[in-house]
């Protein structure tokens, strides 16, 4: 049997569709004009990766195709010493997460950033990233291939919430300074009352040369604290890149427990050989184990030895922002105090790198 509706409901009906009609419209007219006058890019990084070797002998022979990093950023200016920044990053879940799921994305930075040319700095306010690892990266240049030695090991965190300002002493840029006070809970919520400081200075004092010192200091329960210092000192000129990195941190386990102390190192750098090609070469040292190496996702490191990671590879760029990165890691373990010596991991994998 068929229900007929009243004339009044239809026409209150129709009234209902076209009002969603015309606020759809609206709403994609000013996403429209706010796209235009703002500008959108990002990257992916995406692998396929073979475990020819590796310490847990249940990833051993995997392999897949994965995406270790997506970005999707917008910027626009909203005055003319004003600008904001949103940025999603998405990732796939690595082979060794307890459940493999789907590709989500999370708010990376969300931002006002105030600039002021008489000053010479640059201020933020809101989810902005760390000055932990952002000189290592710029000399680095491959966070496409491998996250920095900091960065992968969780020495650190490259984003946080809280204000931050950059800037510099002199005319010249000689001589730099980035400083921030944050949640300490990276893009996580703030859940207590406990706060992280971060302080690096910077120093080019000749074409080329860059020397950093940097030091974080965080609180956290039961009145402990966590604190890293590292030094860094690099060169960038012409077609060749340079780095090292000698790192250290000290975290406080609590009355009646042994406070953890992580020593680890960086030797790093790429050299242009031809308008395409490039060679990339990179050796982590941690003198100490990984208690959470595990976890580490795309490069797991067993939490029982120290290691060295040795990364190799070859960058080709067929056309503009495109990269094509054949690279190799492995990870060579000491004996440890206890129990057997790892295996050592072996990948080889085929990186595309692409920006827009």
């Amino acid at each position: 049997m068929k229900i007929k509706i009243n004339h009044p409901i239809k026409r209150m009906l129709k009234s209902y569709q076209c009002l969603l009609f015309a606020l759809a419209i609206v709403l994609s007219s000013v996403s429209l004009s706010w796209s235009q006058n703002g500008k959108i890019s990002g990257y992916y990084i995406g692998d396929y990766y073979y475990l020819a070797s590796a310490h847990n002998e249940d990833w051993q022979g995997r392999h897949g195709f994965q995406y270790r990093r997506i970005y999707l950023n917008y910027d626009k200016g909203v005055a003319d010493d004003l600008a904001i920044r949103l940025r999603f990053e998405m990732n796939s879940p690595s082979f060794n997460a307890k459940e493999p799921g789907k590709i989500a994305p999370f708010v990376k930075h969300g931002y006002l950033k105030w600039s002021n040319s008489d000053w010479r700095t640059t201020s933020y306010f809101g989810l902005v990233g760390t000055p932990t690892f952002a000189t290592v990266e710029k000399i680095w240049g491959y966070r496409s291939v491998a996250k920095t030695l900091e960065d992968l090991h969780k020495l650190g965190s490259s984003t946080d919430f809280g204000v931050a300002i950059k800037g510099n002493f002199d005319t010249d840029k000689k001589f730099s300074y980035h400083a921030m006070l944050g949640n300490g809970a990276g893009t996580k919520g703030e859940a207590n009352s406990d706060k992280k400081a971060y302080l690096s200075l910077t120093a080019r004092p000749v074409e080329g040369l860059i020397a950093e010192v940097y030091g974080e200091f965080g609180t956290g329960a039961d009145q402990t604290s966590n604190y890293m210092f590292h030094g860094l000192l690099g060169y960038q000129k012409d077609r060749l890149n340079l780095g090292l990195l000698v790192s250290n941190k000290t975290k406080q386990k609590g009355k009646g427990k042994e406070d953890e102390t992580r020593l680890a190192g960086s030797v790093f750098g790429s050299m242009q050989l031809g308008d395409k090609l490039t060679a990339l070469g990179r050796i982590d040292r941690n003198f100490d184990p990984h208690a959470t190496g595990e976890k580490i996702s795309y490069l797991p490191h067993a939490d029982t030895a120290a290691s060295n990671t040795i990364i190799l590879g070859v960058d080709w760029s067929p056309a503009a922002n495109t990269h094509i990165i054949p690279n190799l890691v492995a990870i060579l373990y000491d004996e440890p105090e206890k129990g057997n010596k790892p295996d050592m991991d072996l990948q080889p994998r085929l990186t595309l790198y692409y920006k827009f």
